[in-house]
């Protein structure tokens, strides 16, 4: 087979660098999943690992088309990669809710760079002509931001549990009532207004 032209060589070149991404995703997933006790959260955890696994799949499958050679080098890469950040996941925070808490806002953070990089890539091939890569890249794209707005609203959820473990019942509700108005304030506001009103009806009886 023919070397790849510049295109296909700069598009094997952003491809690539996503299927590192998507590989290193894979077994930082698969650290989280044996962490979260969360059901539903668990649930989705293992359902994105399988969109993970055909993501890299199919971008493999593109790249060779195009004249690309097998990801051996960027799959060792995002393997190294997870493997050294999968301890920090094990030993974040002390609550079980916090953990779970934080390892969703790092989950969070990685969906938001695959975004990026999947729509920069869709741009990229549009301009170039290649509509079967931004194809590609645009599906892939819609997978990372439904799981983005699943781990948004996981880390709403996470971020309230952990604030009920980790901080007492009275803390949390002398911290609510400060912040409300007191009924006195409210009535010394309305009393100057009343007396005026008074004086108008005085002087236009005089």
């Amino acid at each position: 087979m023919a070397d790849p032209n510049e295109r296909d060589a700069k598009l094997i070149q952003y491809m690539s660098e996503a299927y590192g991404k998507e590989r290193e995703l894979e077994m930082a997933l698969q650290v989280d999943i044996a962490l979260t006790s969360k059901a539903p959260y668990k649930k989705r955890l293992k359902e994105h690992l399988k969109e993970t696994k055909g993501h890299a799949k199919a971008l493999d499958k593109r790249i060779k088309k195009l004249g690309g050679g097998g990801q051996t080098v960027p799959s060792l890469v995002g393997k190294a990669t997870a493997i050294a950040k999968g301890p920090l996941h094990v030993v974040r925070g002390d609550g079980r809710q916090e953990k779970m808490l934080k390892n969703a806002k790092t989950q969070y953070t990685a969906e938001q760079e695959e975004i990026s990089t999947y729509l920069a890539l869709e741009v990229f091939a549009t301009k170039v002509g290649d509509s079967e890569t931004a194809k590609l890249a645009r599906s892939i794209r819609k997978d990372e931001e439904r799981m983005a707005r699943f781990l948004e609203g996981q880390i709403r959820q996470l971020a309230g549990a952990t604030a009920v473990d980790e901080v007492p019942a009275r803390l949390r509700r002398s911290a609510t009532k400060s912040k409300r108005p007191t009924a006195t304030k409210r009535t010394a506001t309305k009393k100057p207004a009343t007396k005026a009103k008074a004086k108008t009806r005085t002087k236009t009886k005089r």
